[in-house]
């Protein structure tokens, strides 16, 4: 399996958060993971953060947050050139996901966490 550099976004310190368990369960996978977050904490290993990463080699960036939080987020998630993003059930974003289409970035409709279980990440 490769590598694939993860940023979490929306990650939570709670436990039944499905941001929490993605963190949990890429870092499992053999995933490397920048965890963000408006409030800082940790994750077993993994600190959130509250300043954006300015890492140049995100492959992917996993949404978990809504859509009235996104719009603050476009432009950094573009500066970050990912390989793609990938919009969690509640996190779907027709306005971004075309932004992202037009910059050439993938745009993936699923669940990190199904698709992590599934061998399709």
């Amino acid at each position: 399996m490769n590598n694939k550099v993860t940023l979490v976004v929306g990650a939570s310190i709670n436990e039944i958060r499905y941001s929490n368990m993605a963190v949990k369960l890429l870092t499992n996978y053999g995933h490397s993971v920048y965890a963000y977050a408006v409030k800082i904490g940790k994750i077993d290993n993994t600190e959130i953060m509250t300043q954006w990463p300015s890492n140049g080699s995100i492959d992917t960036v996993t949404m978990y947050v809504g859509v009235q939080r996104q719009s603050d987020l476009y432009d950094k998630i573009i500066e970050l050139k990912p390989r793609r993003i990938i919009f969690n059930p509640g996190t779907e974003n027709t306005e971004l996901a075309n932004i992202l289409i037009s910059k050439n970035i993938e745009v993936v409709i699923n669940c990190s966490l199904v698709m992590l279980r599934g061998g399709i990440y």
